[in-house]
């Protein structure tokens, strides 16, 4: 990447982390460290290393170490706290890239959580108005293995030619040092964000899966994608990579995925049966409750709520099961008395739309026994109830 102009605003951040770059030893021996004792390991480092490089190098293994839910290769990255909080986690970065066949141009691409997994298949051109991200793009670029496939320039996003292009844009929900969820406060705006699906070929814009985004992006597919059971993003799939159902929830690391629309699809309503089911957040947020159920021969308890039932186990990666126990009334006294006839050392405790503090909860229960069980505040045919469970060992197959 080409040096930043000596008045852009990050350009002594920049200088900074080519210095770090040159302290392989420093971060070698903060690596080596604990961390807990941060204070004392700086104070001692700065005997010999500059305040601000021990200082640089301590938070770069701290990122380090944070990245390693996120990525296989984290302890080699060139991180930052920021970067790495907005960064597409690994898993969720290579599925996106499946639908890309040609060269991409990647805005916003941060530290290069999507520009890694899609120069695994094609060429990036990846653009950030900070040149520090994009540095630690390219050095990250080399550590998977991918440098050659991936340019990076610092330039304003808005500026850039999208015409005709495969474009991934990752908008900053960073601005003012707090998430945003509001599209609003996305930068760059929604305006931005609409004019360049009428512009690009097509492609992708990742959001918060808790967005505004629902009526904003019409004709386009939103996707929305979970791993290890956390809805992590919703991908706005436009132009030719549109899938053709309005609404997509895949559930990762299964690679599971339910396309359709939420009106085309209403299950039916029945009693608690053997089983509670307890449906992926990607499901719920993409409005496939229904479209699920019907798939899995699911009923649902209630017309407003998502947890479903069924009498036979179904194992499946769009729903958590649990085999129910007992169906009792929501009363205080019912619950604890239901525990000290069946003791146990631990419990879960979950609802969706039942207000309920269950830390209290948990703090008057008795329980003196060993084992788990899961108690869920569920509606089921308009009243609520607290329905004892205990959750299904999945299959290895």
């Amino acid at each position: 990447m080409l040096p930043p102009d000596s008045q852009h605003p990050r350009f002594d951040a920049w200088q900074a982390l080519w210095a770090l770059r040159d302290a392989p030893d420093l971060i070698a021996e903060v690596s080596s460290a604990n961390l807990a004792d941060s204070l004392l390991l700086q104070n001692r480092l700065r005997q010999i290393w500059p305040a601000e490089l021990v200082r640089d190098a301590c938070a770069l293994v701290d990122a380090r170490r944070r990245a390693r839910d996120k990525f296989s290769r984290a302890d080699d990255l060139w991180l930052d706290r920021k970067g790495l909080e907005q960064a597409t986690a690994e898993a969720v970065a290579r599925h996106k890239a499946l639908r890309f066949s040609e060269a991409v141009l990647d805005l916003c691409s941060g530290i290069g959580g999507d520009a890694l997994a899609l120069a695994a298949r094609v060429v990036v051109e990846a653009v950030d108005l900070d040149p520090c991200a994009g540095q630690r793009l390219e050095w990250n670029a080399e550590v998977y293995g991918v440098a050659s496939q991936v340019e990076a320039r610092c330039a304003d996003v808005t500026q850039c030619e999208l015409d005709g292009r495969w474009l991934h844009l990752d908008p900053d929900r960073r601005t003012s040092g707090r998430k945003a969820v509001r599209l609003e406060d996305y930068v760059p705006s929604p305006d931005f964000l609409l004019a360049a699906m009428s512009r690009a070929r097509g492609g992708a814009i990742k959001l918060s899966p808790a967005a505004n985004f629902v009526g904003r992006f019409p004709d386009a597919e939103i996707e929305l994608i979970s791993l290890e059971g956390e809805c992590k993003e919703a991908t706005v799939w436009f132009g030719e990579l549109a899938g053709g159902a309005p609404w997509r929830a895949t559930v990762l690391p299964a690679g599971a995925t339910l396309a359709g629309h939420p009106l085309e699809q209403v299950a039916d309503l029945g009693p608690m049966g053997r089983y509670l089911y307890d449906p992926d957040p990607a499901v719920v947020r993409a409005g496939l409750v229904d479209l699920a159920a019907n798939e899995c021969g699911f009923q649902r308890l209630d017309a407003s709520e998502e947890y479903l039932t069924s009498d036979r186990l179904v194992q499946t990666p769009f729903a958590r099961g649990f085999e129910v126990e007992a169906v009792l009334p929501n009363n205080p006294n019912e619950i604890r008395a239901h525990f000290r006839q069946h003791p146990v050392g631990q419990v879960e405790i979950k609802c969706r739309h039942v207000p309920i503090d269950a830390e209290e909860i948990r703090r008057k229960l008795p329980l003196e026994g060993s084992g788990n069980a899961v108690l869920c505040f569920a509606r089921i045919a308009g009243r609520t109830k607290a329905v004892v469970a205990r959750r299904v060992v999945e299959s290895s197959n």
